[in-house]
């Protein structure tokens, strides 16, 4: 026979337990719409997918998440993170376009209206990349801010021959 013990019965407790994860998740949801307007109001972000090519399990797959434009590189953060800094950064240095497409079967989550870019890098001899490391997907006004920015150089930089 089971004795219980003196003190607040079982379902008193229970109620106390689903206030606290209530109160757990409001303030992780408060947090995660607080992360999204400093991000979205402090200028130079924009909502896009991103994926590694070639990659499994989640990092393959598409994600959504902002860009948010620097000096040296587009920081990356997921939509569905409290993260306070990007979990990609892409380097704006050699970043070079190396294809564009749009949607396929493949790509379930996008819109026909985005456009896919794939992007890698100069190789440390200057030749172009073979094969792109990340695919980012974004309409049509974003995808101009983004080739802008990756043709543009910050004030005071010089080219390098």
């Amino acid at each position: 026979m089971v004795e219980l013990l003196p003190g607040a019965p079982w379902s008193g407790s229970l109620w106390w337990v689903i206030l606290a994860l209530v109160a757990a998740l409001s303030l992780a949801l408060v947090v995660g719409v607080l992360r999204r307007l400093v991000l979205v109001r402090s200028g130079g972000a924009i909502e896009c997918y991103l994926r590694t090519r070639g990659a499994k399990g989640r990092r393959g797959a598409w994600r959504v998440g902002f860009g948010r434009y620097g000096t040296d590189d587009l920081g990356w953060f997921p939509v569905l993170s409290l993260r306070p800094r990007p979990t990609v950064r892409l380097s704006r240095r050699g970043l070079v376009v190396v294809g564009r497409r749009e949607p396929g079967p493949g790509d379930a989550p996008l819109t026909p209206d985005l456009t896919i870019l794939e992007i890698g890098w100069y190789a440390e001899d200057g030749s172009e990349p073979e094969e792109p490391v990340y695919e980012v997907a974004m309409g049509e006004r974003q995808l101009t801010g983004f080739l802008s920015w990756t043709e543009s150089m910050p004030p005071g930089t010089q080219w390098e021959a």
